[in-house]
């Protein structure tokens, strides 16, 4: 499936034959969506964005991806004919940090309604372990604030902090919230649709960090080792301990001083698993578990749903990533 380009040409053909005018720059609304002709034209940068775009959007909206399934989203390189469409949308919605060509691209369309999910909670900063003193005092105490639109805390453009905050159930219901607030704005036509399909959704993502929460309570270890070190937030928020093989980039390879680390602590905190992720390479959490005896499972960052994947939204996948948390962490 290659959905690389924006906005097909049938779809521009067809745009133009209903006569769609896309947003101006000094228009806070599309035509479009006033007159009820159409959708309002959203492109997300990738699949996390993607997903609350559609979930809070519903009817209303028509969402393009700019990462493919199955594309490393950190390697994106957009094609001329891309960026070059970008400035036709209504409405964008990415995350400074995680694609640069994409960073760059969306500045230079100079849409209005563009929206940084950075802005709309907090980014902090993780290193290759992960803080679980932290988890359980923090849990559930959401600042007044996050959701609001444009709430900006000035980190997102900090050097190392970690973007991977879909990852969160709790902060991405917050950006779930900012996205809501942000298409409300606008597209205020439709802005009462919009609320519910965010309330629904916040509702969601707070079952599923409930889940997380009660399946991770009590476990023989609080330490897991994976490839790509994208669950930085999900280990503060429910109390693990993250060891990543590399840093916060799934490509770069560790250092024989980092392997020889990462022994030793699977040693010492009783860690069964080494995870590794479906869009990048497996070779390095295959060659630690052999050296170690440990076994290997996929955890997935969600950065895109493929065949490979074990659900078909981000819900399922965080469901399958539990699962597979608690019997790597032996949940009692």
């Amino acid at each position: 499936m290659n959905v690389r380009r924006l906005i097909p040409p049938t779809a521009v053909a067809g745009a133009v034959a209903l006569g769609l005018v896309t947003l101006s720059a000094c228009a806070g609304t599309s035509d479009a969506a006033d007159k009820g002709e159409g959708k309002l034209s959203v492109v997300a940068s990738f699949y996390p964005l993607q997903y609350l775009a559609e979930q809070i959007g519903g009817e209303h909206v028509s969402v393009e991806t700019l990462t493919a399934p199955g594309v490393e989203p950190h390697d994106l390189e957009l094609k001329p004919r891309q960026i070059g469409e970008l400035g036709d949308a209504d409405y964008i919605l990415y995350l400074k940090g995680v694609q640069p060509a994409v960073d760059e691209a969306i500045a230079q369309a100079g849409v209005k309604n563009t929206v940084d999910a950075a802005t709309l909670t907090k980014l902090e900063n993780h290193g290759t372990g992960g803080g679980h003193d932290h988890g359980a005092e923090e849990h559930g105490h959401e600042e007044a604030g996050h959701g609001e639109e444009g709430h900006d805390h000035g980190h997102e453009s900090e050097a190392g902090a970690d973007p991977h905050i879909w990852l969160d159930p709790v902060k991405y219901a917050e950006v779930a919230k900012g996205v809501g607030a942000s298409l409300e704005k606008a597209d205020p036509d439709h802005a009462a649709a919009y609320k519910k399909n965010t309330d629904a959704l916040v509702k969601k993502l707070g079952d599923l960090d409930t889940a997380f929460e009660t399946g991770l309570k009590n476990t023989t270890t609080k330490t897991f080792i994976t490839t790509h070190s994208a669950f930085g937030y999900l280990a503060e928020r429910y109390g693990l301990d993250q060891e990543g093989i590399t840093g916060i980039d799934p490509e770069s390879e560790p250092s024989p001083a980092r392997v020889k680390e990462l022994q030793s602590i699977a040693k010492k905190e009783k860690v069964s698993t080494v995870f590794f992720e479906t869009l990048a390479s497996d070779r390095t959490a295959k060659t630690l578990a052999q050296d170690t005896g440990l076994k290997t499972d996929v955890l997935d960052p969600l950065e895109g749903i493929t065949d490979a994947s074990k659900g078909d939204d981000y819900i399922e996948v965080m469901q399958s990533n539990l699962a597979a948390l608690k019997k790597a962490l032996g949940a009692k």
